[in-house]
């Protein structure tokens, strides 16, 4: 099966603290995202961007350039970047443009998200009660999945001595300092059985990608990476989402599960073909729990594969290369391009240190966020 979608250019900024202001790090990925294609700003036919927080990416124009570009500002929570690259693939599939841009950016301030409860379709109390600390949501969710699966608290610290020892092989990541696992148990409980160093922090940073036709990929020098899938759902009837303010009797359903399903149901190849992904890892439990709701593994199997060394860049199945959200911090428009730009790296064989061994072939991303929506691809070479 040909691709009709390309990816071919990618580009990131440094995540963590930025004196740069979001817009002028989106600027930076744009650019730099433009070049490693190869084609002008001019050349772009059609744009798709958004940020939680530092502005309108429409507004970049003024920048990078006056064409008079169709920019379309994208505001999905954590799946922002996810929704503008499905926009971006959309734009292709239909003919609106044959080389298309998608970017995410973000510049959060220090300390957690400060959600309003009305923008949620939530009452008041909910905020006042104390439920709108997404911490509270994480803790709750894996505190049930590692009752009903037996993963114990000794998982959840191998994740994140993963992810920061990943960081340290990132030189963009903002984490690049190894943490052991006994270290990240001993930090503080911050939402039981979470503790401090198993979360991501909110902070600064932008992503970009190109996207073209086939026709144009043919004429550009810098490799091209397919994407042969691009998919998003939000939640259905019965499912534990962040901001939920309550669950439905009975078996859970998944957002997670959904779209990614979708995806490769879309890409024709199954979950057993993937050679290196990125997880949504906004804590470490959700790393674990999203391996089995994108289908990567049986519930319950993660306590022996995450033991074993499976997820680590050499083992059977890399999981986050780059230190994911934790090693790198959660810009929430940014989030979602990243994973993708970090595939697209491994997939080049362009990821330096943290480089998977033996020519990765397939690559898979997920993202997830408030208040149950997650985007999927999967790209190969």
């Amino acid at each position: 099966m040909t691709a009709d979608v390309l990816i071919c250019g990618a580009a990131r900024t440094a995540f963590g603290r930025s004196e740069a202001s979001g817009r002028q790090l989106a600027v930076d990925a744009v650019n730099a995202a433009l070049q490693d294609a190869g084609v002008d700003w001019s050349r772009v036919g059609a744009a798709f961007g958004g940020s939680d927080s530092a502005g309108l990416a429409d507004t970049l124009v003024s920048q990078v350039g006056l064409t008079g570009v169709p920019f379309v500002n994208v505001k999905n929570g954590c799946a922002t970047g996810g929704s503008a690259l499905i926009s971006a693939v959309n734009a292709i599939r239909s003919g609106m443009a044959d080389v298309v841009l998608a970017v995410g950016f973000d510049k959060h301030p220090r300390g957690a998200f400060d959600p309003r409860p009305e923008d949620w379709g939530l009452g008041e109390e909910y905020g006042s009660d104390g439920l709108m600390v997404t911490t509270q949501f994480f803790g709750m969710k894996i505190r049930r999945y590692m009752h009903d699966h037996g993963i114990t608290p000794q998982t959840l610290a191998r994740v994140a001595e993963k992810a920061y020892r990943n960081g340290e092989l990132t030189p963009n990541a903002w984490r690049r300092k190894p943490v052991s696992a006994a270290e990240i148990l001993d930090s503080g409980m911050v939402s039981d059985p979470l503790t401090r160093f198993m979360f991501c922090s909110p902070g600064a940073g932008a992503a970009a990608l190109v996207l073209c036709s086939p026709e144009v990929a043919r004429t550009l020098e810098s490799p091209s990476v397919a994407l042969r899938s691009a998919a998003l759902r939000t939640r259905q009837f019965g499912s534990f989402e962040v901001f939920s303010p309550w669950v439905a009797g009975g078996e859970l359903t998944s957002v997670s599960r959904a779209a990614s399903a979708a995806a490769f149901e879309e890409a024709g190849i199954g979950p057993g073909d993937i050679d290196v992904c990125q997880l949504q890892d906004t804590e470490s439990g959700a790393e674990v729990m999203h391996m089995a709701e994108c289908g990567l593994c049986e519930d319950g199997e993660q306590e022996r594969l995450i033991a074993a060394g499976a997820t680590e860049i050499g083992g059977a199945l890399p999981v986050n290369t780059d230190g994911g959200c934790i090693a790198n911090g959660e810009p929430i428009g940014a989030s979602g391009l990243r994973q993708v730009y970090e595939i697209v790296q491994q997939l080049r064989g362009r990821a330096g240190d943290r480089q998977v061994p033996g020519a990765p072939r397939t690559g898979f991303t997920h993202v997830y966020g408030a208040p149950g929506v997650s985007a999927c691809t999967v790209l190969t070479r």
